[in-house]
């Protein structure tokens, strides 16, 4: 199978499975114990029908909204992940110059590879950064004085990580940041060279954006799961979150709002968007899904606060019926994490194209020429 084969999100998913070593894989791939809301992401967008208009003049349409500030020429955002490096050797720097040439938003985690002052420097397109809370107070606010310093347009505090989920694909394999050539999955890295000698010879492996605080992840091995349930500050409240907010002094998301009642109390402390998210179902299995919990949350706060559907996207229509939903844009990390698994930044382009046809396409077959044309009026429930 190469690029050229890849049709669609999941055709990036079995390029990456044969590209990378499986517990490298199962890392982006694997969700929470039974996976049943990862699942369940991806299948609430079936619950929903779109209602097309016809004869409707489309040979012009606009793609484009404002996010957060910035114009983004697609209702859709390339949501921050970690450790990027170990799924392809060119890892955020990639995801950022295939954002800028597509002119959207994306984001890098506070476990990013590269760090922010690289990215910021790479790219002048609009690009988000998303704080995990640590234990070292120090931590949290070099990293925030570094984004400030460097530019970025928005803080994204991860809200849904106070303690990890139970990924059990990554328990089976013993994956590891960096990671690390367990016995059992020895054969599955022999049998990946081109991913193996990247990893080895290419550039060092780290965490720069922990630099001066922490050693694990870089320095030393640690699992995901171990680094989440040791580092990060399980005190986090929304005292906290106001206190990073005024802190930050600029755009400020909360991602990983579930309930009405959140949303609510995001609202009141300022915060200029929520990222409605169970962090790809990473984290709380038998969780809603954020699409089935979109129309209750815009019921609360519409209008007042800008609402990203994150999770489960995976085709131009899931965008626009989260949009007729209510959403001001949707987002996603795994429907660009494949692509660059399977070809660096050429996948990740190859990847936002093909879901800027689906959008364009879907628009004119819908029969709106504009992205503010997509209103619930366009959808039926089952």
């Amino acid at each position: 199978m190469r690029l050229t084969d890849c049709h669609n999100i999941d055709d990036f998913r079995k390029l990456a499975r044969q590209r990378l070593p499986w517990p490298v894989f199962d890392y982006i791939d694997g969700a929470a114990d039974d996976e049943i809301t990862k699942a369940r992401n991806t299948s609430a967008f079936d619950e929903v029908d779109l209602v097309p208009d016809v004869l409707a003049g489309v040979a012009e349409i606009d793609t484009s909204c404002t996010i957060m500030g910035r114009k983004s020429a697609l209702p859709l955002l390339l949501s921050p992940t970690a450790l990027q490096r170990a799924f392809h050797r060119d890892g955020e720097r990639a995801v950022a110059q295939a954002a800028e040439k597509f002119g959207v938003w994306f984001g890098i985690s506070s476990l990013a590879t590269h760090s922010i002052e690289e990215i910021a420097a790479l790219t002048s397109g609009p690009k988000l950064f998303q704080l995990y809370v640590h234990k070292d107070k120090g931590l949290n606010a070099s990293m925030i004085e570094r984004c400030q310093a460097a530019g970025f347009d928005a803080l994204a505090l991860t809200v849904d990580t106070i303690v990890s989920g139970k990924r059990e694909r990554c328990l089976r394999s013993g994956f590891t940041t960096p990671p690390r050539f367990t016995a059992s999955a020895l054969w599955s890295y022999a049998t990946r060279p081109r991913w193996t000698l990247d990893y080895v010879f290419g550039p060092k492996f780290r965490l720069p954006n922990l630099d001066g605080h922490v050693q694990e992840g870089t320095g030393k091995a640690v699992s995901i799961q171990d680094y989440f349930n040791t580092m990060l500050d399980t005190g986090m409240d929304w005292d906290t979150a106001a206190r990073i907010r005024q802190d930050w002094g600029g755009t400020f998301a909360l991602k990983g709002v579930m309930s009405a009642a959140d949303a609510r109390r995001a609202v009141e402390i300022g915060a200029d968007a929520i990222w409605i998210s169970n962090h790809g179902g990473r984290q709380l299995d038998g969780s809603r899904a954020p699409f089935d919990q979109l129309r209750e949350i815009v019921d609360a706060v519409g209008g007042e606060i800008e609402i990203v559907l994150d999770g489960g996207v995976g085709r131009g229509t899931h965008v626009l019926k989260s949009l007729a939903a209510g959403a001001t844009a949707a987002s996603g990390g795994r429907l660009y994490l494949y692509a660059l698994a399977a070809a660096g930044q050429p996948g990740v382009e190859r990847a936002i194209g093909i879901l800027k046809e689906e959008i364009e396409r879907g628009m004119r077959l819908m029969g709106v020429t504009s992205v503010d044309q997509l209103t619930p009026d366009r959808l039926r429930w089952r």
